[in-house]
Order: structure tokens, then sequence, then C-alpha cells
């Protein structure tokens, strides 16, 4: 990193620590040393170098962001998904919801906490008043760029059209996955419900990917294990299987199905998130260490050597269980070489399951999402630009 010309030199250090709200997250701290440019240097005051001293002391800044979390997605990116996600440090549990002057100095003296941090999205308490003006007057609020293109409400308004496609003799056999997958189309006929849930608005760009990527790959001599899956509404049961096959080896490969092969083994209202979404879910889970994005449905001799795969594993809680009954196993080459690895699933949870508990309370979730599609369309409509550095 540069910074200054000529003779002018800085060197600058990125701390990182977070927490969130319920949750510690990341944020970084700038600091800055400039060399003195004179030929003949003098001795810097005594406040200066007491100012330098603690600079170089100076702890990482911590942040705190709450949330009620609950349907977990890239955008947040529970308690078992939260701690997963690679940026967060650390959890407080039953945190309020309304952000009280007891429970904020609770935060700066007991947590430690220097800003209090929200997307750039307004939060409202249900009387109206802004959920975050104690902080802002306090001077410990930070503003942070939202992410775009996804919410819980876009999700469970997905799930819910979904139900009312497949349910209604009216509609035709075009797939609503098809269009949540391109991202085509502002809004889907809701049959004059007015709720006009949103198709996905996420853009990906490479340097969404980047943000999510560790960056590194394995070394030379590391253990390589390979799980595959839709990795659809990202959920604890993935986060679980993903940390017992990281600790059987160095180094976590995941490969996630495009969104074809999975219409094609589990329905064409599959999946309810595309393929870049799922990805960045997956990047986000601390336990992954790079993914295959658009891997293949069957592990081949080929794709074990290119990647160094030295297992391969798969739970026993799935969509499809049935794979080792067909002709066409994906696993067949791995099993023949050895290689091949069942873990036993801790949660009995599936994308299915999701989705039942979302039909089961169709009506309250209706509700609920037409309350809240009314800000998403405020917030899209007035949106500004926000820095997202």
């Amino acid at each position: 990193m540069e910074a200054g010309s000529g003779s002018s030199a800085c060197s600058a250090r990125t701390l990182a620590a977070c927490v969130i709200g319920g949750i510690v997250l990341g944020a970084s701290v700038l600091a800055l040393h400039h060399a003195g440019s004179s030929a003949i240097p003098s001795l810097p005051p005594l406040d200066a170098v007491r100012r330098r001293l603690r600079r170089r002391r100076h702890r990482p800044v911590r942040v705190y962001m709450d949330g009620c979390f609950d349907m977990m997605h890239y955008g947040h990116c529970q308690m078992i998904m939260v701690r997963a996600v690679k940026w967060v440090d650390d959890i407080i549990p039953d945190a309020p919801y309304a952000i009280t002057e007891e429970f904020m100095n609770k935060l700066f003296t007991e947590y430690n906490i220097d800003y209090i941090i929200h997307g750039d999205d307004p939060c409202l308490l249900p009387d109206g008043t802004d959920a975050y003006a104690l902080a802002k007057k306090a001077g410990r609020y930070k503003q942070i760029k939202r992410t775009e293109g996804v919410s819980t409400t876009d999700i469970v308004g997905r799930m819910l059209l979904c139900v009312r496609e497949r349910s209604s003799d009216a509609h035709n056999h075009s797939s609503l996955q098809r269009q949540f997958s391109s991202g085509h189309g502002q809004k889907v006929d809701d049959g004059g419900s007015g709720s006009g849930t949103r198709v996905s608005h996420f853009l990906p760009t490479s340097r969404r990917i980047v943000q999510f990527s560790n960056s590194r790959g394995p070394g030379p001599d590391s253990r390589i294990v390979y799980i595959d899956g839709a990795f659809d509404l990202f959920h604890a049961g993935h986060v679980e299987i993903l940390r017992l096959a990281r600790e059987l080896g160095d180094f976590l490969l995941v490969g996630i199905h495009t969104d074809q092969t999975i219409s094609s083994t589990r329905g064409r209202h599959r999946p309810i998130m595309n393929l870049h979404e799922r990805s960045l879910s997956v990047l986000a889970c601390r336990y992954v260490d790079e993914v295959i994005i658009g891997a293949p449905w069957d592990v081949s001799k080929d794709m074990i050597t290119t990647f160094n795969i030295s297992l391969v594993v798969h739970g026993t809680i799935a969509e499809n269980m049935d794979y080792a009954k067909d002709d066409s196993n994906p696993y067949a080459i791995p099993m023949a070489m050895g290689i091949y690895h069942r873990l036993e699933s801790p949660l009995d949870i599936t994308t299915s399951t999701i989705i039942r508990r979302i039909v089961a309370n169709h009506e309250a979730y209706q509700k609920r999402n037409e309350k809240k599609e009314a800000s998403e369309k405020k917030y899209y409509e007035g949106k500004s630009f926000v820095n997202g550095e």
C-alpha cells in the first residue's frame, strides 16, 4: 500500500476485530506513520512521542451490530449461523431490539465497543423513532453500505411465490427458479395481492467474490477435503457438516452445483437462491477455504487430480440420498479409489425443512412481507450512493 510521494512515505497497518449484536463483526483501523522529510532530522516534541507510543499500543477497534438474523443469508453474513460467519469474533445473545441508554453504556464499558454500526437502510422502532438515535447523539454510530440485492424479505417472498405457483393451475410450467437465478424482472405477478415480491436484485461482481474469498490456497502437503451440494438457503445443518468436514483435513474445498443441476434433481422450483448467492453464503462460513462455483454433479478422476483431493465426504442428511442406488452414482469414482467418507450429520435440517416452516406459517409470513416490502420499496426508491470501502 502506498501513500504520499517523493521523500515522504507512510506505512499502514490494518487492525481488524469486531462484535455483532448479537455479534462482533470486523472493522479496520488505519494508522499512518509519516517519516520526516528534512535533511537533518529534529527531535519530535514530547507530546508527539507520547501520541505515537499510544498509537502503537492501540487495540483493534471493536464494533457492535445488532439484528434478528432470523434467516441467515450472505447479506447478514441464530447462534450457530452467526458464530460461523468468518468476520464475527464474538456474539451477545438476547440483545434487546431497542438500544437503551443502559444497554449502550454496557456495550461501551463491559464489551469495550467503540462504535455501533448499521447498514444504510433505515431502522425504525415501533413508535417510528430512529433505533440508533442514542448512539448517534453519543457520536458512537457508524453507517456501512448495505449488501445490495438480498434480504430476508426477498428470500421469504421467493418461497411464497413458489408455493403459490405450485398450487395454482393458472400458471404454466415456466420455472420461477429461472427468473430467480437470472435476476430478470423487478416483480412477479402476484395474482392481484399487491405484495409485489421482488425477484433477486443481486448483481455479482468479481470484487464481491474477492471480498468473501480467503485469498489463499492449500499448502503443498495439505490434506484437501471435498464436499459438494446445493447449499440452498444456507442453514445451520450446512454449517455443522462443513465444520466436521474441515476437521478431517487442512483445507476444505466446497463444490456448489449449478441452478440447472439442482432443478433437474430437486424440481423446477429449486433452488430458491441462485448460484452466485449460494456461493457467497458458503464463502462467508469460517470453515470453508475455497469453493468451486458451478461444480459438476459427478466427482471425476480428473477433478480429483486437478484439485489434489485427498478425501470426498457427504453427510447422512441431505435432500437426495438415493444417489448410491442410481446407476449414475456421482461418487462412484472416489468410492472405487477408497477416498470416500460418509459423515454423520449433526443436525436434522434441510432446505426443505425451512421451506416447510415458511409454508406452515404462510399467512403470518405473508403479512410480515407485505409490511417489510413497503419499507424495502421505499429504501430502493430513495437510496443514494454509500461508499463501501
